[in-house]
């Protein structure tokens, strides 16, 4: 539908002239919208979905003049809003959309964020045709979360998801419609507690107690605490995502059916150092499976839920007030820049998004790279 393009600025836009026939719905002779978007596939796509309903509503007109004609129910002039409206959706309707077109590839918990989201809204104004939906109903919503005793960071994580939905609804449905979601202060909302990164003393007892149990539960925790990554991420690993025989060891964080990876950037390698390195042979040396934490893990998912507050009630005991397996991820981004590790290098080991376009461009920095900066840190 490349033909119905045009770019102004950059951003493509959807134009379509109406056709004669149903020109009197109308007070324009063409239909422009801007696609927002400078990726010309992304144009592409979105233009043949808009043109599939422009196509589908004009036949509807065509087939409702009948009617008119005899009824003398002749339908007023419609804009392009009109026509958006027309063809809303209920916020009901438009989460069912997300969850099919979106969760296929998420873990339970993606559509768990979402149901709760969207609750949320109801249980404060109620669920409406998307075109119903007004900034009072975004600030109300805004109200009930405080009320409800959510922190900065929860508020923030629901808006973000209800926005996510109306989105895609609107632009899967061809809808004309601003968010009344978007740009919603949140201000005077309480702060979450931040967790501590963990102090080197407490990551060494929490090594040396591991070395004494020895067994599945701390080679999780132990693997966890010199190579930085997400429980998640341990959780989801496969026997064959431990390579012990390379001539620097390292583990693959890639994506399985039974667990996605957080973001682009966590798709990687780790190099893998200290205690980590010395687990990660009692995880092979033991596998019984091909999950590396069968207890955690297998072909229907992964529990990384169920590990951490196992994990965090046994690590309780032995470490301040606050820190939790979590904390491990904190504690090896502040040991790296303790070593003087370049930041982007640090992003690199521990997935974490880089800024900048650059940051993009290119393969990353080798493993031989990486385990130098980490052979300092641990």
């Amino acid at each position: 539908m490349a033909k119905y393009l045009f770019t102004k600025r950059g951003i493509y836009y959807f134009e379509r002239r109406v056709p004669k026939d149903i020109s009197a719905h109308y007070s324009a002779s063409k239909i422009i919208k801007s696609l927002r978007t400078k990726n010309r596939t992304t144009a592409i796509a979105l233009s043949a979905q808009y043109a599939r309903h422009l196509d589908g509503y004009w036949t509807s007109l065509r087939h409702s003049a009948f009617a008119e004609k005899f009824c003398n129910q002749r339908q007023s002039v419609h804009s392009t809003e009109s026509i958006s409206n027309h063809a809303s959706i209920r916020m009901s309707d438009a989460l069912q959309l997300y969850l099919t077109l979106k969760a296929k590839t998420k873990d339970k918990r993606f559509s768990a964020y979402a149901n709760r989201a969207v609750n949320y809204l109801f249980s404060a104004v109620g669920d409406k045709h998307l075109h119903n939906y007004t900034r009072a109903d975004a600030n109300a919503l805004r109200d009930a979360l405080i009320k409800r005793g959510l922190v900065n960071t929860s508020v923030k994580r629901n808006f973000e998801v209800v926005r996510a939905i109306f989105n895609l609804a609107e632009r899967e449905h061809a809808l004309d419609i601003k968010n009344p979601f978007a740009n919603i202060l949140l201000i005077n909302i309480k702060a979450g507690s931040v967790r501590p990164p963990l102090k080197p003393e407490e990551v060494d007892k929490l090594q040396r107690l591991c070395r004494k149990h020895d067994d599945e539960m701390r080679w999780l925790i132990a693997l966890l605490s010199d190579t930085g990554i997400r429980l998640s991420e341990a959780c989801g690993l496969l026997i064959s995502d431990i390579n012990l025989t390379a001539d620097i060891p390292f583990i693959s964080i890639q994506p399985h059916h039974w667990r996605s990876l957080k973001t682009v950037s966590s798709n990687r390698t780790v190099p893998l150092v200290g205690a980590s390195l010395w687990y990660a042979h009692r995880i092979v040396s033991n596998a019984s499976s091909e999950f590396a934490f069968p207890r955690y893990c297998s072909p229907k998912g992964h529990k990384a839920d169920s590990a951490s507050n196992a994990l965090n009630k046994w690590m309780r005991p032995h470490v301040q007030k606050g820190g939790v397996i979590h904390s491990f991820r904190h504690s090896m981004r502040d040991r790296l820049r303790e070593v003087e590790c370049p930041s982007d290098i640090i992003d690199q080991i521990g997935g974490w998004q880089s800024a900048g376009v650059g940051q993009s461009y290119g393969q990353g920095y080798s493993l031989k790279v990486m385990h130098k900066w980490l052979s300092k840190a641990c």
